[in-house]
């Protein structure tokens, strides 16, 4: 994500922005990797990385579905928690910006924007990922353990704009407000009308057809 420029004192804003949190404004990706490997292994199973780029963006209880495939004895529950766990202990330890990201919320904030943080992944996470990157800039962080189906379905981003405090500066309406994603299974969901979905690749290239716009590759 390229840092962004300082917009126009005139430039319009959008009603809200939501943001995806892996691969949007945090890259974790390359611990969910290094855990999952080392799961799967540690079972007698066979697992490479290409083998979880294939499911980036996949619900954990699904990918946990897909683990116990490969062989590994435990429950959906366990798999989630044992995974979840290995990346919030690296997170904690090193937590890996997309660039601009956070200078991206403090702008969006200091403009009067409504935010909100909606992810598959659950809330021992997304908590690591809230404070270092934007402080109390968000106002609704929706996680995957909330009940809500992981995507494509577009449940959680749907949730998370009534949800906002009252005290915003506007009420929600569907027009307006830009969901910030990560791109494949991320922007799947049928965008609502006049919503602009942005995507930013990272592990997976931006080819979602339709309203999504695509951010520019960091460079290398």
């Amino acid at each position: 994500m390229p840092t962004p420029s300082a917009p126009r004192p005139d430039a319009p804003l959008p009603t809200a922005v939501l943001f995806d949190m892996d691969g949007t404004l945090v890259d974790t990706e390359p611990y969910w990797l290094e855990a999952e490997i080392a799961l799967v292994r540690a079972h007698g199973g066979t697992w490479a990385e290409a083998d979880s780029l294939a499911m980036v963006g996949t619900g954990l209880e699904d990918a946990a579905a897909v683990f116990q495939r490969a062989g590994v004895a435990l429950t959906v529950r366990e798999i989630v928690e044992h995974l979840l766990g290995q990346v919030v202990a690296r997170t904690r330890q090193r937590t890996v910006h997309r660039d601009g990201a956070p200078e991206l919320v403090a702008a969006l904030r200091e403009r009067g924007v409504p935010l909100a943080l909606v992810t598959s992944s659950e809330a021992p996470l997304a908590e690591v990922v809230v404070e270092p990157t934007a402080g109390p800039g968000i106002d609704v962080v929706v996680t995957g353990d909330l009940g809500h189906p992981p995507n494509p379905p577009p449940t959680p981003t749907c949730s998370a704009p009534p949800a906002w405090p009252s005290a915003s500066a506007a009420p929600w309406t569907p027009a307006g407000w830009s969901p910030s994603r990560t791109p494949a299974r991320g922007c799947a969901p049928r965008p609502r009308r006049g919503s602009t979905p942005w995507a930013c690749p990272i592990w997976s290239p931006c080819t979602t057809p339709g309203r999504t716009r695509c951010c520019p590759r960091s460079p290398a």
